[in-house]
């Protein structure tokens, strides 16, 4: 089988993640963290401020949360969708995942995401 490494052209890739830390581009981030066009960094959980600012740089957020797939707050939601940014929810592995394929698309994306454990 031949795999192939993912390069990503613009943005930021999620390297890894463990009990309660992801590690992003290289750096370690604590707790809840999120990923942006930006650049990463700690999430203050379910604060949709951060990505409703940077509404015209992403079409989707990735959310993760946690370890297993939990509803969103309806309010954090809201306020993404009517920035006009659409939300993916599952868990933290499974949105990491997919914003690192979407991103390595080239794709306009974000990622919010919870610790796992």
């Amino acid at each position: 089988m031949r795999l192939t490494e993912m390069v990503f052209p613009a943005g930021t890739p999620v390297d890894g993640y463990g009990p309660g830390f992801f590690r992003i581009g290289g750096a370690v981030i604590r707790g809840a963290a999120l990923v942006l066009p930006a650049g990463a960094g700690p999430w203050a959980a379910m604060d949709p401020a951060p990505f409703v600012a940077a509404a015209t740089a992403i079409d989707v957020v990735f959310v993760g949360t946690g370890a297993e797939t939990r509803p969103l707050p309806p309010a954090f939601r809201a306020a993404l969708e009517a920035a006009g940014i659409g939300v993916e929810f599952m868990s933290s592995p499974a949105a990491a995942r997919s914003y690192n394929v979407c991103l390595a698309e080239g794709r306009r994306v974000a990622a919010a995401l919870m610790p796992v454990g």
